[in-house]
């Protein structure tokens, strides 16, 4: 196991021997972990150290893990796995819509954690591929006659009209121009739209799609850009141009 290299798994969960078998469980499995009983212990963490995933109990004692994982969500993109008891689908329902990743219930084994962990960090590190270099820097797609500029966030339309856009319909035609021709699936979609800071949620993402085929296809009934690949996702059917 190379440690300089590992995941780092931050848990939070107020229980000693919950901290325990999981920092065991995961740092036997080349993860490296830290665990922590608050939500103070999180924020300190979070400020000194890298962290690739953190798994958070929401039953803290003395606390609200919801509003801890609101908080995370508002300053950053690490992915969340909630901690749950089995009879609270509502924090899970809530947990999920403010931007978790996943959710597990307890009680749980020590390998479903780890496959959860592991099954995040994957899906994360593809999406991660998708976007450009930290030190590349794209000004702009063209596509179709149509311009994104991702610094204005401003859509021209190949008439030149500019087309207005909301925060999630940017997000996702800045996805699509960053991976055209690759199929996109739903989850993909989601953390890149989460990368952007935009709030797009799973059951909206069909909504924003046929929204943005609506303001961008010649006929959005029949789309010749972003064209559904059923089972999979979405693709970006059309040659993209960057701009520097």
């Amino acid at each position: 196991m190379n440690t300089a290299i590992a995941p780092h798994v931050l848990a939070i969960d107020d229980d000693p021997a919950m901290r325990e078998l999981i920092a065991d469980y995961l740092g036997e499995n080349d993860l490296r972990v830290t665990t922590v009983a608050t939500g103070e212990e999180m924020t300190r963490v979070l400020s000194e150290q890298a962290i690739d995933v953190i798994v958070l109990d929401l039953r803290l004692t003395g606390e609200d893990g919801m509003e801890l994982a609101r908080k995370v969500r508002a300053e950053s993109t690490i992915p969340i796995i909630m901690v749950t008891g089995r009879k609270e689908e509502a924090d899970r329902v809530m947990g999920l819509e403010l931007g978790a990743d996943d959710y597990i219930t307890k009680p749980f084994s020590p390998r479903e954690l780890l496959a959860r962990v592991r099954a995040v960090l994957r899906r994360y590190k593809l999406v991660q591929d998708l976007l450009p270099a930290r030190d590349e820097k794209r000004r702009a797609y063209r596509f179709g006659g149509w311009e994104l500029n991702l610094r204005t966030r401003r859509l021209t339309s190949p008439k030149g009209e500019r087309i207005e856009l909301t925060n999630g319909e940017f997000s996702l035609l800045q996805a699509f121009c960053a991976a055209p021709g690759r199929i996109l699936s739903r989850d993909q979609l989601l953390e890149l739209s989460r990368l952007n800071r935009a709030e797009v949620y799973d059951r909206s993402i069909d909504v924003q799609i046929l929204r943005l085929r609506r303001k961008i296809e010649p006929d959005a009934s029949n789309p010749e850009y972003i064209k559904t690949e059923r089972g999979a996702g979405y693709l970006f059917d059309v040659p993209v141009e960057v701009l520097r």
